[in-house]
């Protein structure tokens, strides 16, 4: 069974960047794809981007493009989070997941493996 821990949360001044990173630990790791997800309070959980395990492949809700950027490494099964010039609308739970096909894939509800979530806190 596959596990994934986030880490890299934490509390940073707007206009600052943080590095996540969600480690898959299992027999066999092969997902179609990784995603990261955000939860603020009293807001359902909302899709960052995701990136295509094989090659590499990402993509990225419109809200994070050219502020965010996720990569993976396939030999530690470790994907990230790069966020850059963060907001504190950026601030929220972070979760990953991992996802076994292209069905619902802008959805929580096509991930069926999350970790446990790493919070964010961008304020002065």
């Amino acid at each position: 069974q596959v596990q994934l821990v986030e880490s890299g949360g934490g509390l940073v001044q707007p206009g600052g960047s943080l590095r996540l990173s969600c480690a898959a630990s299992g027999r066999t790791f092969s997902p179609y794809a990784m995603g990261w997800f955000r939860q603020a309070p009293g807001k359902e959980r909302e899709f960052v981007a995701f990136i295509r395990w094989i090659d590499g492949n990402t993509h990225y809700s419109d809200s994070v493009k050219g502020r965010f950027t996720i990569s993976r490494d396939p030999a530690k099964t470790t994907m990230y989070l790069q966020m850059n010039s963060l907001k504190p609308e950026h601030a929220a739970v972070y979760y990953c997941g991992a996802s076994a096909s292209l069905d619902r894939i802008d959805y929580s509800g096509g991930y069926g493996c999350w970790g446990q979530g790493t919070q964010v806190n961008v304020t002065s």
